[in-house]
């Protein structure tokens, strides 16, 4: 057994034990050679199958339940006002809409909807009638958990919230707190800290991402691995930088190959073992046909359409779960 074989056998074991992996270690799983990508990936795939149910994925889905017109300058995204992309802009849809996107979500067979705003924070007003959506939700019997991605929302608004019935917020730091200001400066990275902390602190879940391929260094993606394990986030969305026309981003960021998007996955369920780690926007485009060892370490796939950008066609994921042996995790509360 050679020196990276040794490395990776001994961190899965520890990790299988409860160890909580060093910086240094996680460092070493991004910088594992190319050759030894399939052994890395099997290693993940034990530490997920040891945490996790080993055959069942979920599916999830989102509106965009207000588009573009962002006063903020986030330089990945297409709905800033800073920006001239290709998009729809509109106001918070109607109650109905909110509610016709979980029937949405169903179909697609997905088990969490998320309803999504553009903006830094939703306004009083936005957070009562997102309420009144997922009550109605709730009161129809819809079979799927909902969530709310709403920006730097207050402890009031969190409540409300999950007094509606929401079971889980999502609120992305999108990188390291070294290089966010790179990619944002309207607002701050401790900002979206703290709004984290909030929404553990109301008792709601916390779904939390980041984005890769923006030029940020190893180390920028395991500070937020890192950050992600000390605040104990339940669910992990993992996106790959889909360049849009319009946005700083297009044609400057170095982007990401299949080969690492596997080894930050794989960093990602070594360091966050307990968490729901989730492929999501840009999986298609920068995986290609690597889709399915990613699969393997990993427990949900965003599906139906992303924000502003089509998605993989539900078929091909279905035919996915079919090869892997895998079943669509069933709506339940958690």
């Amino acid at each position: 057994m050679d020196r990276w074989e040794s490395f990776l056998f001994d961190l899965t074991d520890r990790v299988l034990e409860g160890y909580k992996i060093s910086k240094e270690e996680a460092l070493k799983l991004l910088e594992t050679p190319d050759n030894y990508v399939a052994l890395l990936v099997y290693c993940a795939q034990k530490i997920k199958e040891h945490f996790h149910k080993p055959d069942e994925i979920e599916f999830c889905s989102i509106i965009n339940a207000k588009s573009g017109a962002c006063t903020e300058d986030c330089k990945f995204c297409a709905q800033s006002k800073h920006y001239k992309t290709p998009i729809n802009i509109y106001n918070l849809v109607p109650e109905e809409e909110i509610v016709e996107g979980a029937y949405r979500g169903v179909e697609f067979g997905a088990n969490r909807y998320c309803v999504v705003l553009s903006g830094k924070k939703a306004s009083p007003e936005e957070v009562n009638r997102i309420a009144k959506g997922v009550s109605r939700i709730k009161q129809e019997g819809i079979p799927i958990n909902v969530c709310v991605s709403a920006g730097t929302l207050s402890e009031e608004d969190l409540i409300k919230l999950k007094e509606a019935g929401v079971k889980r917020v999502n609120h992305n730091l999108e990188s390291s707190k070294r290089f966010f200001p790179n990619i944002v400066s309207t607002h701050s990275w401790e900002e979206r800290y703290e709004t984290i902390k909030r929404i553990k602190k109301v008792g709601l879940s916390a779904c939390c991402g980041g984005i890769f391929g923006m030029g940020e260094t190893n180390e920028d993606r395991v500070d937020l691995a890192l950050t992600y394990r000390d605040l104990e986030v339940d669910s992990i969305p993992l996106n790959f930088l889909m360049p849009i026309e319009g946005t700083p981003l297009y044609g400057q960021a170095p982007g990401i190959s299949p080969l690492e998007a596997l080894k930050v996955i794989a960093m990602f369920r070594f360091t966050n073992p307990r968490a729901e780690l989730r492929l999501c926007g840009g999986r298609e485009q920068n995986l290609r046909d690597f889709h399915g060892m990613a699969v393997l370490m990993t427990n949900a796939m965003m599906v139906g359409g992303y924000l502003t950008r089509a998605g993989r066609d539900i078929k091909k994921d279905y035919q996915l779960l079919q090869d892997l042996k895998a079943k669509r995790k069933l709506s339940q509360e958690v």
